[in-house]
């Protein structure tokens, strides 16, 4: 995992007010919960006494109760009651204290700040989803990948004509042009497929290529957008579940039509043909082996693999604190 990030992990309706949420991201089991002000809170899913899951606890005077023992553990991950030492103890309960995350909740996104205590105030997203004349409908899926072989599946454009063959790939588009590839700011990756039914052309460079009206954009560490249109964006984060799971969070935005009623329809249909897009894309990318993407592993890449080049570069300088471009 890429350190000192935001890393969108969970959907805001996946949690519910006086109720708990087990989750297991980026290798840690945790435990979510919304306190007497709506607010999340996250903390590491284990008792600090006999090690129990405290998601199978409840939340009770605003904090989450081991379900074996009673101690409880406010949104800061601090003990504030052992039933076993009596109401008015307050002696040793540091000791009991868990670890808290931060948290944060926009644009229907439950965040997660991966790293030291130097907090970006950055939440990553995209100015296009902001528009409230949008509808928008999710799916989710889980592959057995890591999030880094994920991501790259959502910026290959080669593998369109084959993959998604009778799909978004019609056509037989096989020869590939560029991709033109543009990062801005060490944190986004903008490309789009530039792709021609091959008659005998010699490939357009990347400097040669275009960004076309339809195009991708990457932000690290894991949100990905198609910008179909003005009108139709499909909008994906990556949540990483451990080094060989991924949660897919799919959601198709679109204001086609100046009536909500009816985008919200639309929103339906394009949420169904988004899940059996994914799935064309699961079948094959679940056997890329390995399961975790790296700069230097042994494949032998294409001039139409640069948006993947580009992004293995950046990550790579971002696992080691620097900076690329």
């Amino acid at each position: 995992m890429i350190k000192n990030q935001w890393y969108a992990i969970a959907s805001s309706k996946e949690i519910k007010k006086n109720q708990l949420f087990s989750l297991k991201r980026l290798n840690m089991n945790l435990v979510l919960f919304r306190d007497n002000h709506n607010n999340i809170n996250a903390l590491i899913d284990k008792c600090s006494h006999r090690g129990a899951a405290l998601s199978k606890g409840k939340v009770q005077n605003n904090c989450i109760q081991c379900p074996f023992h009673g101690l409880e553990f406010n949104g800061d991950g601090n003990c504030e009651k052992i039933p076993a030492l009596g109401n008015f103890s307050k002696d040793n309960l540091k000791r009991f204290n868990i670890q808290n995350f931060l948290v944060k909740e926009q644009n229907e996104i439950i965040y997660i700040w991966y790293g030291n205590n130097k907090v970006s105030s950055e939440i990553p997203f995209f100015e296009e989803l902001k528009d409230d004349n949008f509808s928008m409908k999710e799916i989710t899926d889980i592959w057995n990948t890591h999030y880094s072989r994920a991501i790259e599946n959502q910026l290959d454009v080669i593998h369109l004509p084959f993959i998604h063959h009778n799909t978004i790939g019609r056509g037989n588009k096989t020869l590939v042009n560029g991709p033109k590839t543009i990062i801005i700011e060490n944190k986004t990756i903008i490309t789009s497929a530039n792709n021609e039914v091959d008659n005998g052309q010699k490939p357009l460079s990347p400097k040669e290529s275009k960004i076309k009206n339809t195009f991708l954009k990457f932000n690290f560490p894991n949100i990905w957008l198609n910008h179909v249109s003005d009108n139709i964006l499909i909008f994906i984060f990556f949540a990483p579940i451990d080094d060989e799971n991924t949660k897919l969070y799919i959601r198709f935005y679109n204001k086609i039509t100046n009536f909500k009623f009816i985008n919200s329809f639309i929103s339906i249909i394009g949420k169904y043909m988004n899940n059996i897009v994914q799935k064309q894309d699961k079948r094959v990318v679940i056997t890329q082996n390995p399961k975790k993407s790296e700069l230097k592993i042994k494949e032998n890449l294409l001039q139409g693999d640069l948006p993947i080049i580009e992004y293995r570069k950046i990550r790579d300088c971002l696992q080691k604190g620097g900076f690329y471009g």
